[in-house]
């Protein structure tokens, strides 16, 4: 394989589909320079169609970089709001009330289920929560799944048992 040659016929396009995945051309130059990279270390038989998965590949991840970019930041900017002074007693009581419950609807749930969770929230990524639990990274989106209504049912259980203590007082 010629990866000169391959690099000629190939990088122009390769750049446009990453540009037309990302958005951003300087980075869409980054990842296709990291494709033909990838292509040196791993000299495949078909180059252009191994090029394009890889640049699929890496864009995928760009944009899931980006998700977790986009997701911390919100919660940083809900946390510069949490400091700013409390409007009143009744909603720090609310928000206190409205934590206790979240952690303890975590408490309730299944050690693997907690902490995929957590880890999820925290911006790890699939692959990366599969290794740290043990599991296989195709069983990742489910366990979450399964995770995510399993805290929202705690949740609701114990917000509908706090109305209740509320109502016998």
């Amino acid at each position: 394989m010629d990866l000169s040659q391959v690099y000629r016929e190939h990088y122009r396009s390769l750049v446009r589909f990453l540009y037309r995945r990302i958005g951003d051309q300087a980075r869409a130059e980054d990842l296709a320079q990291e494709a033909f990279v990838r292509a040196i270390e791993h000299k495949p038989m078909r180059p252009r169609a191994w090029l394009f998965t890889v640049a699929a590949n890496l864009a995928r991840d760009e944009g899931r970089r980006a998700s977790i970019r986009r997701r911390h930041l919100t919660l940083i900017k809900a946390e510069a709001e949490t400091r700013q002074p409390e409007p009143g007693p009744d909603v720090a009581l609310e928000r206190r009330e409205k934590v206790r419950r979240v952690q303890s609807a975590l408490a309730q749930l299944a050690e693997r289920d907690r902490e995929a969770l957590l880890l999820w929230e925290e911006g790890f990524s699939y692959d990366e929560i599969a290794g740290i639990l043990g599991l296989s990274r195709g069983s990742i989106g489910t366990t979450l799944a399964r995770a995510r209504t399993r805290l929202a049912a705690a949740y609701k259980e114990l917000a509908s048992e706090g109305s209740d203590a509320d109502v016998a007082h």
